[in-house]
C-alpha cells in the first residue's frame, strides 16, 4: 500500500496542479492538508504580523471552498493549525507515509521548510512540480542565475513563446487512509458578485464573466483608475492564492483574442501576467536579497526610523490627501489599486524617507493579493534597490491627484469631510513637542 502527503500552500485550486496529479497517479490512498502557522499572527519583522485579518477571511473562504470540492471526490482536506514542520513528520509517522508533494516553493521561508523536510524525512521520496508560474523554469531561453535584471529584458529574451496549455482538475484522487474522515462543507458560489470571494469556484466565476465582456478590449485605458470593480481585471487575488492558476487565465484571454477581439488592451493583460511572472523568477533568483534593505543592487537608501511616520502613513492620517484615501480604503477592505500601490509606495519612501521594507511588510499583512515575489520586488522597484534600471521612482502627488481623482470622488468617498491638513512630524528626536509658529 503507497501512500502519500500532499501538502497545500498557494495552490487552493484543482486545475492546472501539476504536483497534485503527479503524486495522486503514484499512490493508492492520499492524505491531503493545509498547514496555517501560527507564527503569521505574531509580530515579526517591525512588530507587524505576516496575515491580517482580510487576508485571512479570503483564504479561509478559499478552503472551504476546496473542502467542498474535495468532499464531491471522496477526499478530505485537513486544515492543521501548525507549522508543516511540526505537522508533516508526526503524519509520515503516524499513516505510514512514503510520498510527499507540494507546489515549487517561491518564498524563501517555504523554500527553507521545504529543504528541512527533506533532511528530516531522508526516508521520504518528495515532489515538486511548478503550480504558480506560466513556465517552468527549465523552459526559459536562459538560466535561471542569467535572469535579465530589467523586465524589459525578460520581456524582450521570452519573445513570443508561450506556456504549456493549463492541466484540467483529476478526475479522481486515490482515497484517504481509513480514519481520516470525509466530511463534506458548503462551498461558495460567486456568480454575479462584485466582490472578492476566496476559491477556485469563485475564481472560475469571475474569470467567465470577465471575458464575456468587452473589459478585456478596454482595459488598457482603464487599469490605472484608482477605483472601480470593472476598471481592472482583478484576478489578483485569486492568482496570489493559487485559486486561479495564471495558465488558465492566459488560455481564456487567447480563446478571446482568436474569438472575439484582440488589440492592445488585451495585449497588455498579458504583458501584466509577464510582470507577475518576472517577479517570480526574481524571488527565485535573489532569495534573501529579496528582503534586503540594499536589495540586489547593494545599495543602502537614505532613511530614518520615524515611528509616528510610519503609523501615520499606515492610519491614512498624513499630509497627503490622496495617499490617506488609498490607505484607508486598504485598511477597509484589503484592496488598493495598482496606481494607488505606486502613490503610496513613493510617499513612504521619499515623502517621509522610511525603510521600504517597513512598507512591503505592512502590505503583506493587509492584502488580500498578497504575493511573496510581487509585493517585495514592486517595493524594492519604487525604493530603487531592485529591477528598475531609472533608480528611484518618485511620483509627483500632487500631478497624480489631479490625473486620477481630479473631481476628488475617491477622496471624499473613503475620506468624508476628514480634509484637514496636518503636520508631518510633531515631536523631536527626543519626544519634546515641536512648536509651529504663532504657538
Amino acid at each position: 500500500m503507497r501512500r502519500g502527503l500532499f501538502l497545500f500552500s498557494n495552490d487552493l485550486r484543482l486545475h492546472e496542479n501539476a504536483a497534485l496529479r503527479r503524486i495522486a497517479s503514484q499512490v493508492d490512498e492520499l492524505l491531503l492538508v493545509y498547514c496555517l502557522d501560527p507564527e503569521l499572527f505574531r509580530p515579526r519583522f517591525c512588530q507587524t504580523p505576516a496575515l491580517g485579518s482580510h487576508r485571512l477571511k479570503f483564504i479561509q473562504e478559499s478552503l472551504r471552498d476546496l473542502q467542498a470540492q474535495l468532499a464531491s471526490m471522496g477526499q478530505r482536506l485537513t486544515i492543521v493549525e501548525a507549522s508543516a514542520g511540526r505537522t508533516i513528520p508526526a503524519l509520515v509517522e503516524r499513516y505510514d507515509v512514503t510520498v510527499i508533494a507540494q507546489a515549487q516553493a517561491i518564498g524563501l521561508d517555504e523554500r527553507r521548510q521545504w529543504q528541512a523536510l527533506q533532511q528530516q524525512l531522508p526516508d521520504c521520496r518528495f515532489i515538486e512540480a511548478n503550480n504558480h508560474c506560466l513556465f517552468d523554469v527549465d523552459e526559459l531561453p536562459f538560466s535561471l542565475s542569467g535572469l535579465p535584471d530589467s523586465f524589459s529584458k525578460f520581456r524582450r529574451k521570452l519573445g513570443d513563446q508561450l506556456p504549456s496549455p493549463a492541466l484540467a482538475a483529476p478526475a479522481s484522487l486515490p482515497p484517504p487512509p481509513a480514519g481520516w474522515r470525509t466530511e463534506s462543507h458548503a462551498g461558495y458560489s460567486a456568480a454575479g458578485e462584485q466582490r472578492f470571494i476566496g476559491g477556485e469556484t469563485a475564481a472560475i466565476a469571475h474569470l467567465k464573466n470577465y471575458f464575456s465582456t468587452a473589459l478585456p478590449t478596454q482595459y488598457k485605458a482603464t487599469r490605472n483608475a484608482l477605483w472601480g470593480w470593472e476598471t481592472s481585471t482583478k484576478f489578483s487575488a485569486w492568482l496570489a492564492n493559487g485559486c486561479l492558476s495564471p495558465r488558465r487565465l492566459l488560455d481564456t484571454l487567447i480563446d478571446y483574442e482568436q474569438s472575439v477581439q484582440r488589440n492592445g488592451s488585451t495585449g497588455w493583460i498579458y504583458v501584466e501576467l509577464l510582470w507577475r511572472e518576472y517577479f517570480q523568477f526574481y524571488a527565485l533568483r535573489h532569495g534573501a536579497d529579496l528582503f534586503s534593505f540594499s536589495g540586489i543592487k547593494h545599495q543602502k537608501p537614505l532613511t530614518s526610523f520615524y515611528p509616528q511616520r510610519f503609523r501615520q502613513w499606515c492610519e491614512g492620517t498624513t499630509p497627503y490627501p490622496i495617499v490617506n484615501a488609498c490607505m484607508r480604503e486598504l485598511n477597509a477592505s484589503g484592496y488598493m489599486s495598482n496606481r494607488g500601490r505606486q502613490i503610496v509606495a513613493s510617499c513612504f519612501v521619499h515623502e517621509m524617507g522610511l525603510d521600504w521594507r517597513y512598507g512591503a511588510a505592512y502590505f503583506q499583512r493587509q492584502l488580500i493579493d498578497y504575493d511573496v515575489a510581487s509585493n517585495w520586488g514592486n517595493w524594492q522597484y519604487l525604493a530603487g534597490v531592485g529591477a528598475d534600471p531609472r533608480g528611484h521612482r518618485h511620483f509627483d502627488l500632487n500631478k497624480q491627484t489631479e490625473q486620477f481623482d481630479p473631481d476628488g470622488d475617491f477622496r471624499r468617498h473613503w475620506l468624508g469631510e476628514d480634509t484637514t491638513a496636518v503636520e508631518l512630524d510633531h515631536i523631536d528626536i527626543v519626544d519634546w513637542p515641536i512648536l509651529r509658529e504663532g504657538q
